[in-house]
This record gives C-alpha cells, structure tokens and sequence, in this order.
C-alpha cells in the first residue's frame, strides 16, 4: 500500500503548490544507516555540549517564527499569529531541555541491603522514529526531537503528508544548529517503508501522535518487533462547569480554548459539560461569539471539513439543536462556520467521536456526580478540566477524571515544563516536562560491590 503524495495543499483555495516526491528504499536505508552511525557518535558527545546544539535550535526557532508561521499557514491554514506562538513555544521546549537536561538525567543512588552501591543511570537507547501530524507542525517534533537529542537518541521524522514545507524548514533548523549529520533526518516515506523502519533492528523506538487508527496499527508494529513505542492519539477532553461568579470569562476561555487552531488541538474542550442552571446563559453568550465571527480561518483540508460537517449534520438530523453557524462552504476549499451545539445523545455520533474543528458542544447536567460520570463516559482519556467559584468543589471533581491531563479552574496547564499525555484510547506514554525525558532511556542499574 502507497500513501498519499507529499503535497502543499493551501486549504483556503484547494490549490496544490507544489508535490514531492516519496523516499526511494535506498534512501530509506541510507536513512537508517546514517542515523545508526551518528547515533555511534552523538551518545558520546558530553550532555553539556549536546546542550549548546540544543540551545541553538532553540534560538534559530525564534529566529524563523515569521517564516515558519507562514509555512504552516500555507499548508494547513493555522492564523500566522497562532504559528508565531508556535514557533516561540518549540525555543521554549528546546530551551528547557537544553537547560534542564543535566538535572533530569542525574544519576540516582539508591538504597541497599546487602551492601555495595547501587545507582540508576538514564542513558539513550539509539535511533528513534518520530511519526507526526500536521495540527501543530513544529511544536509536535519539538516535544518529541527535543529531550530526545540532549539524551543522545538519534532521530528520523516522518511528518504529516500535507506538511512537506514544515518538514523541511525544522531538519534545515537542525543543520543550522549544529545538529551532526544523521543525528536528525527527514525522510518522505510511504506505509510500507514506515513499516521497515520500524522492523529495522537499528530503530530502538517509535512515538507517534494522531489517530487511534494510525496508533493501532503503529502499537501493533511496534510490539511484533519488541520497540518501546509512545502514543498521544487525540481526546475528547471535557470542561465541566459547576459554578461561578463571572460566567463571561468562563465562556471566554472555553470559547478561545475551543476554537484555537480552528478547533484542531487533541486536547481542546470539546465537551463542554455545565449546570442547569448556568447552561441556558452560557450557550447564549457562546452563540454570541460565533454569530459574531465574519470570518475564520480553514480547517487544514476540505475532506476535514466535509468530515466535520457529516458529524454535525448527523446530530441535527437526529434531534441536536445547532444555535449557530456549522456552514460548509463551497468546495474546494475547506472552510466551515464556528458552531454551537447542544442536544447531543447517545445515538449521535458527536456523542462518541472526536468532532476535530470548530464546534463548541454543550451538555446539560444537574449535579457533580452526574458531570463527573458524562465527563467520564468516553473512550478518551487526554485532558480535562473543572471551573467553579470554590476551588475545593473544583479539585473534588477534577480528582476522579479518568484522563492524563486534569486542571481546575484552567482549561490547560501548558509549558514546557508540563508532561503532556493520556490514558485509554488517547494513548500511553508522555511527553514534555520531565516525564517527556524517561520515556526513550535506559534506565541501566549500575552496582559496585564493597
């Protein structure tokens, strides 16, 4: 089976900039072995100067930002002000790791009963396959290449097909940098070849963020060739709403949260949950919002667009009410209006899947258990967050959310330093923070006898 082109598609016109053409297998295993021999080299750089690399990648990240931001722009139609912020978040990742990377990797002492010295080393593994999606073109390699190459891993990247440009424009920003030559690749595969660099017993990992369907079939890989694997593969996240003494900035934030990159982030808030007796004021104000928007940015694609008007249209047609705007506009490009939807039952398919765009989706409920079981009554597991006017409330709930990522009277707690990740079908594993680098490490026991 061959994937799709490597192809610039600008998603506000349908019109196809430029093509590229797939890796060849021989330049699938000058891949590999280039990645293998740097790997040789870079595991026994000094930390200390890894980091100087790490720092300038870092900087060439803040430099580009205007560069970049247009390139994402073009390919997958993010605001330019969005991919600005972007860019300057992969120097803050960068600059995190490079700064606390010493620290994190320390040796461990620990205790002993029968004597001699025993200690917990934190070591790399070797090459490592990065398989990324293009919502957020940059900042997914940067939690993912970043503690990645101050441990010493080498990388190969397999971005998103519609992101060629972004592909390119962060291995150029690694050659920039310093980064030796093999020790980050950009490699243009099909499907099969993914499935040969995984089986390859150079390749010691694989992290991959995007579809359950894409994680499956990459776990499953993985596990017929023993490879650690890692997977971030999207939520439904909740925002339950108990209560509160100014409901215009709660709708505020749930608003900006929900329709950040077009509403094309896993862990946006795309189940709103609120009480009864808040519901009817809070859909009011989001519907204001959306009939106030005269215009808006494209999803990343029309057949995206097509898909999340499917998923709405399904739910109006089986009793949902839609307040406001879920237009399709005309093809090819991938236009579709910010929406408010509320209504939604169990028989509507937005009630199970991932609706990945613009729609913010009410729920009504009468009580904290009764928030809690339909916050938790999802096959996803990312994030989620609990607003109300008494934190205590606010924790009490937050505390029994079945998600990686839970935040009180925040719709995300976000820096580098904040490990990224979740549980059930959103995937296993984490990223960014200092969980972000113990994922792809040896963690060898080093004993000394007395």
């Amino acid at each position: 089976m061959t994937s799709p082109t490597y192809q610039v598609t600008d998603p506000s016109t349908g019109e196809v900039l430029e093509s590229f053409e797939h890796a060849t297998d021989a330049d699938v295993e000058a891949t590999l072995a280039s990645s293998s021999a740097a790997y040789a080299a870079w595991k026994d750089v000094p930390m200390t100067e890894r980091a100087v690399v790490v720092k300038r990648v870092a900087a060439l990240f803040a430099e580009r930002a205007d560069e970049l931001a247009k390139i994402a722009t073009q390919e997958m139609g993010k605001p330019e002000s969005e991919g600005v912020e972007e860019a300057e978040f992969c120097q803050a990742i960068f600059d995190y790791f490079a700064d606390e990377g010493p620290t994190l990797t320390a040796d461990l002492p620990i205790k002993t009963f029968s004597g001699g010295r025993a200690i917990v080393q934190r070591l790399p593994v070797g090459p490592l396959l990065g398989i990324m999606p293009w919502n957020f073109p940059f900042y997914q390699i940067a939690r993912f290449a970043a503690p990645n190459l101050m441990l010493g891993n080498t990388i190969i990247l397999k971005h998103a097909e519609s992101v060629p440009r972004s592909a390119l424009a962060v291995e150029q920003i690694m050659k920039d940098a310093g980064v030796p030559e093999g020790a980050y690749l950009n490699v243009f595969a099909t499907y099969d070849q993914i499935e040969t660099i995984i089986a390859d017993p150079r390749i010691q990992g694989v992290s991959l963020t995007g579809s359950e369907r894409a994680g499956a079939v990459v776990a499953a890989l993985a596990g017929k060739n023993l490879k650690k694997c890692v997977l971030e593969l999207g939520g439904s996240d909740p925002m339950v709403v108990l209560d509160s003494d100014d409901l215009d900035t709660v709708v505020d934030n749930a608003w900006d949260f929900r329709m950040y990159n077009t509403g094309q982030a896993c862990n946006s808030n795309k189940r709103m949950i609120v009480m009864d007796d808040l519901f009817d004021d809070f859909v009011g104000k989001l519907t204001q919002k959306a009939l106030a928007i005269d215009s808006f940015s494209p999803l990343s694609s029309r057949r995206a667009a097509e898909a999340l008007a499917e998923q709405v249209d399904d739910a109006v047609s089986k009793g949902a009410t839609l307040h406001a705007g879920g237009v399709l506009g005309e093809a090819p490009a991938a236009f579709y209006s910010p929406a408010v939807l509320s209504g939604i039952t169990q028989d509507m398919r937005a009630y199970s899947e991932e609706l990945f765009g613009p729609v913010a989706v009410v729920y009504r409920v009468g009580s904290d258990d009764e928030a809690l079981a339909l916050a938790n009554d999802t096959t996803y597991g990312l994030g989620g967050s609990v607003f109300s006017k008494d934190p205590a409330r606010a924790e009490k709930v937050a505390q029994r959310l079945e998600v990686g990522m839970a935040n009180v009277n925040s719709t995300a707690g976000e820096g580098a330093e904040i490990p990224f990740g979740g549980v059930k079908r959103s995937g296993f594993g984490r990223e960014l923070g200092p969980l972000g680098m113990d994922e792809f490490v040896n963690k060898r026991m080093f004993f000394i006898a007395d």
